[in-house]
C-alpha cells in the first residue's frame, strides 16, 4: 500500500497556512491581509506592527503570486529541512521574515511588502550551501548570488513594478549569512 507522508512539516504547514491567508481574506471582506500579512510603515505603538514584521511572509496578493512563491519553497525547501532539521529550519523562515519585513519598513515607507519571496530567496541560496564541507566558498552559492541576486539588483534598478527586490536581495543575503553560519554543522530536530 503507498502511503504519502508528510515529509517536510515546516515547509508542508508554511504553505498550508499561506494558502489559508487567502481565503481569510476573503472570509474578513479585506481586513487580515493588510492587517496581519503585510509590512508597511506604521506607528510601533500598533501591537500589530509586530505581528507583520513575520506574518507579512505569509500573505499573498492572489493565487499566481501564491503559486510563484510555493512552487519554488516545495522544490528547495524539504531537502533544507532534512539537511538542518525543522526546528532550524522555523528559524531561518523567521529570522529572514523579520529582515525583510524590516527593511522594507525602514528603507521604503510608502510602500507595502507582502510574500514569500525573501523567504524563497533565502532558501535558494541555502540550498547551494546543503553539500558543502568547511574551509571554503561554494561555487554553487557564488553562482546563485550572480544570477538570482544580480538580477534582483538589475531589476532593481531599472524596472518600476509591484516586486519587491528589496525582499528578494534581503532574503538572498540571509542564506549566506546563514549558509555560513550553520555550513558543516550537523543535522539537527
Amino acid at each position: 500500500m503507498i502511503r504519502i507522508r508528510y515529509n517536510a512539516p515546516v515547509v508542508l504547514t508554511f504553505a498550508l497556512l499561506a494558502l489559508l491567508t487567502l481565503p481569510l481574506n476573503v472570509l474578513t471582506a479585506g481586513w487580515t491581509t493588510p492587517h496581519l500579512f503585510s509590512v508597511y510603515r506604521c506607528s510601533l505603538l500598533d501591537p500589530l506592527a509586530y505581528v507583520r514584521f513575520f506574518g507579512h511572509a505569509l500573505g499573498h496578493s492572489g493565487l499566481p503570486h501564491y503559486f510563484n512563491n510555493m512552487l519554488l519553497m516545495l522544490l528547495v525547501g524539504p531537502p533544507l529541512e532534512e539537511k538542518y532539521g525543522s526546528r532550524a529550519l522555523l528559524l531561518f523562515i523567521a529570522i529572514t521574515a523579520l529582515a525583510t519585513g524590516l527593511a522594507e519598513f525602514i528603507l521604503f515607507p510608502n510602500s507595502v511588502l507582502l510574500g514569500a519571496s525573501g523567504v524563497v530567496f533565502m532558501m535558494i541560496v541555502l540550498s547551494s550551501f546543503t553539500s558543502t564541507n568547511r574551509g571554503g566558498i561554494p561555487l554553487t552559492m557564488l553562482l546563485v548570488v550572480l544570477l538570482y541576486l544580480g538580477g534582483e539588483v538589475v531589476n532593481g534598478l531599472v524596472n518600476t513594478d509591484n516586486i519587491s527586490q528589496l525582499a528578494h536581495i534581503v532574503g538572498g543575503v540571509c542564506g549566506m549569512v546563514i549558509g555560513f553560519s550553520v555550513s558543516g554543522k550537523k543535522k539537527r530536530r
